[in-house]
């Protein structure tokens, strides 16, 4: 009798893999990183464990917006104060808080739950070339190969 597989989370093994951002559309590289943060790139990908591998992205700043999205893309959020709602365009945040940018992109396509979360732990987001992850010697991943 075949059986589905569902794995544990003892017996998960952890990658860490290396993304260069520089000219990669937004989109395109946070729908790979969430896939990869999910570990749906794994063959047993078991939707309500944490499988995901870390991921680190260097060059955030460096990151292409499509069309006007620079301009018209506008994130909001609320100080949950009495006319507290701030708005922020994503060319705003590519030019002074690039990291904030791709997590705002990549946590947004992961599950909105306790998981969800915990697998948003996994991403490092580096606006420049330096990261501080080099003891975990982590896997380069070619992101244009991918999408």
């Amino acid at each position: 009798m075949r059986t589905t597989f569902l794995a544990k989370p003892g017996e998960i093994e952890k990658k860490w893999y290396i993304i260069d951002a520089k000219d990669v559309v937004l989109g395109r590289l946070s729908t790979v990183v969430a896939s990869i943060l999910r570990g749906k790139n794994k063959p047993t990908f078991t939707p309500n464990v944490d499988m995901g591998d870390h991921v680190i992205i260097i060059n955030a700043a460096e990151v292409k917006l499509t069309g006007k999205k620079a301009t018209d893309k506008v994130y909001y959020h609320h100080s949950n104060h009495p006319g507290g709602l701030k708005a922020r365009t994503a060319g705003n945040y590519r030019e002074f808080n690039p990291e904030k940018l791709l997590e705002l992109s990549i946590h947004g396509m992961l599950p909105k739950n306790t998981l969800g979360r915990k697998q948003g732990l996994n991403l490092h987001v580096y606006a420049g070339a330096e990261h501080a992850h080099a003891a975990q010697q982590p896997e380069a991943l070619d992101i244009n190969k991918l999408v």
